[in-house]
């Protein structure tokens, strides 16, 4: 059974010689536990820092892509050098390394298919009550649209089996963290989460440039994921609130039409209302187009599947067998 800790870093030559210190080198189950850093376009040698730390594997992308292209650059980079098991963790040591242990746990025991870690937010001094609202709200959000029960859906300290790993595909270029427990739920994976602790804060994060931004990007994110799994039903609900404003006004025109006289306004609010329901039943319409083409995204993602698993085979049984093609 091998794991492979895989950090995603930018800039992280200062904090990483601490965060690699203190991961685990042994874990009950696990064989072998090997690192991977992946070096998202850093300009302060984060990567002669890993390797110069004993670190297994380093990807280094020759410009900043964003933390979630250089979380799928990690996940591709585990599959190919054999992982059964892959844990993503920060470089700034913001997760007790410790931990890995009890992430790494269901997976080994065959009860969860993805591990998240639950920082418990409510005990971490440094993030300010603000912060604190908005991380509760938002993961809140997450698991109405995801339907699973994960408390806290913005942590980066995360377990994967390699048939999950397989599975994930990421679009967006903002972060993973949401993206991937919305699409996992969709997809009826099965997701646990243990509490972690956290360490002290080594630096401001650099995800985001102010709250506003946050809620921005995180927003869309949600709701571009969530249309993409469930279109109908977005359509749906646009496209029928639209349709009864457009009923409603009709209705006040029939009630003034047959209990008072000509009022002037009133062939105005009648156009007004034929074209709010033609607009929502287009859109009712667009659902269902969208629908149709959710399922042919269903079917892609499962050859992508397939193709990923076909390409792998190779190099995963070559590793296992000791001829050192990992």
């Amino acid at each position: 059974m091998k794991l492979i800790i895989q950090i995603p870093c930018l800039n992280e030559a200062d904090t990483l010689p601490r965060t690699l210190a203190d991961l685990p080198r042994e874990i009950p189950g696990i064989d072998t536990i090997e690192i991977l850093v992946i070096d998202d376009g850093s300009t302060d040698g984060t990567a002669d820092v890993a390797r110069a730390h004993g670190v297994h594997h380093v990807v280094r992308l020759r410009r900043h892509k964003g933390l979630a292209a250089a979380f799928m650059a990690g996940i591709d980079a585990s599959l190919r050098a054999g992982a059964d098991i892959i844990v993503n963790t920060d470089a700034d040591n913001q997760y007790a390394g410790r931990d890995i242990a009890a992430l790494v746990r269901p997976l080994l025991d065959g009860e969860a298919e993805i591990v998240i870690g639950d920082r418990n937010i409510r005990t971490i001094q440094h993030m300010s009550f603000p912060k604190k609202i908005l991380q509760r709200i938002g993961s809140w959000v997450v698991r109405q649209v995801s339907n699973t029960k994960v408390p806290d859906t913005t942590s980066g300290f995360r377990a994967y089996t390699r048939e999950a790993a397989l599975k994930m595909t990421i679009v967006s270029e903002f972060s993973y963290t949401l993206e991937s427990i919305i699409q996992a739920g969709k997809r009826r994976m099965a997701i646990a989460h243990v509490e972690v602790a956290t360490n002290p804060r080594t630096r401001p994060s650099r995800l985001f440039d102010s709250i506003w931004s946050y809620l921005k990007q995180s927003g869309a994110t949600i709701v571009r994921i969530y249309a993409m799994y469930e279109p109908l039903k977005v359509f749906t609900y646009i496209g029928g609130f639209v349709f009864l404003c457009g009923v409603a006004i009709s209705l006040r025109f029939l009630y003034y039409y047959l209990t008072t006289a000509y009022v002037p306004g009133m062939i105005q609010s009648l156009i007004l209302s034929a074209v709010l329901m033609i607009v929502g039943f287009q859109v009712v319409l667009i659902g269902l187009l969208a629908d149709v083409i959710s399922g042919n995204r269903k079917l892609l993602e499962d050859l992508v599947y397939r193709v990923r698993r076909m390409e792998l085979e190779g190099p995963r049984r070559d590793s296992r067998s000791g001829d050192g093609a990992s």
